[in-house]
């Protein structure tokens, strides 16, 4: 399994955004989508604000594979599920690297739901 370098781990961990794309059934890449990014670690971590089942989630859990772009970085990527251990480290995350949108915006990132649409992303 390939690792991030430090160097993307840095570009992406503090790039605002991120440009995700779930590959299809048939192997070509969804519209991208933008969403927000953290890292914890030496990992970086994605959530469905609108939990498993909205948005742009379910594409990711058809062939768990895509491509995203952030930082300067394009990269694909492996869409793994995120140990549930971690859910106050990433929490903790959001709200330090987004905190300058407020409570209420971040609470969407930081609820139950998302929670359980929480993806590790893991290079190709």
């Amino acid at each position: 399994m390939t690792a991030w370098t430090s160097d993307e781990l840095t570009s992406i961990g503090t790039a605002t955004e991120l440009q995700i794309a779930s590959c299809r059934r048939d192997g070509t890449l969804g519209n991208p989508r933008t969403i927000w990014v953290v890292r914890v670690g030496d990992d970086l971590y994605v959530r469905s604000m609108n939990g498993r089942s909205g948005g742009w989630f379910p594409g990711t859990q058809a062939r768990h594979q895509g491509h995203i772009r952030a930082g300067g970085v394009d990269r694909d990527v492996t869409f793994a599920d995120a140990d549930p251990d971690l859910n106050d480290q990433i929490d903790a995350a959001y709200r330090d690297k987004y905190r300058r949108y407020g409570a209420r915006i971040i609470g969407g990132v930081v609820n139950p739901g998302a929670r359980a649409a929480t993806i590790k992303l893991v290079p190709n």
